[in-house]
Parts: structure tokens; C-alpha cells; sequence
């Protein structure tokens, strides 16, 4: 009888661990872009559902010719924090040239 019920117990927190969902998660692989003159920067395993401001972009010189190589979706933004009516949505693989600008980036 005891078996039983340590079997059940057993069965019961394994399901659970398997039903919850896993909320933090990264978008494997690389995101890359250009700063200032054409100054190489990015990054990797960027974490999904958080808006990134990109590191070296400025008010006055945005990045650009960003280069989706993660396994997400990414949606960059010409204003910092995700905001504003300039977006592009990028599928992974995507490249972009340099009149593409942004400041900030969520990955699906």
C-alpha cells in the first residue's frame, strides 16, 4: 500500500514539473549589428520577450545592418525601449542592409 502511494506521489510531481511552463528562455544563437562607422557589435542567446536596448546605439547615430541569426523571431525598432510606429519584423536568417535603423529588439 505504501508503494502505491509513493508511486502516485511520485507520478503527481513529475506531471507537474512537465505542466508548468518554462517562462524564462533564450533565442538561441546570434543577433548582430553595426554602431557608429560600421563598428561590428551584437549578441548572443539574447533572452526572449524582453525588449533590448542595443548596446552603442545613440539618439544620434542608431545602429544598423542588424542580422538575425537566432532561432526567434526578431522585431527591431527605431526607438529605444520598443516603442514607436517604426518597426521591422525579422524571421530567423533574415539580413538587413545599412539603411536599416534601430535602437532596440524582442525576440519572439
Amino acid at each position: 500500500m505504501r508503494l502505491r502511494t509513493t508511486a502516485a506521489a511520485a507520478l503527481g510531481a513529475l506531471t507537474l514539473l512537465l505542466a508548468v511552463p518554462n517562462t524564462a528562455h533564450a533565442a538561441h544563437g546570434e543577433f548582430l549589428y553595426k554602431v557608429g562607422p560600421g563598428i561590428p557589435a551584437g549578441m548572443v542567446e539574447p533572452e526572449s520577450g524582453d525588449c533590448i536596448n542595443l548596446f552603442g546605439a545613440t539618439e544620434e547615430h542608431p545602429a544598423f545592418a542588424p542580422e538575425n541569426f537566432t532561432t526567434s523571431t526578431a522585431t527591431v525598432f527605431l526607438d529605444f525601449n520598443c516603442e514607436g510606429d517604426t518597426y521591422y519584423v525579422m524571421n530567423p536568417g533574415k539580413k538587413l542592409g545599412n539603411r536599416l535603423k534601430l535602437r532596440s529588439v524582442i525576440f519572439s
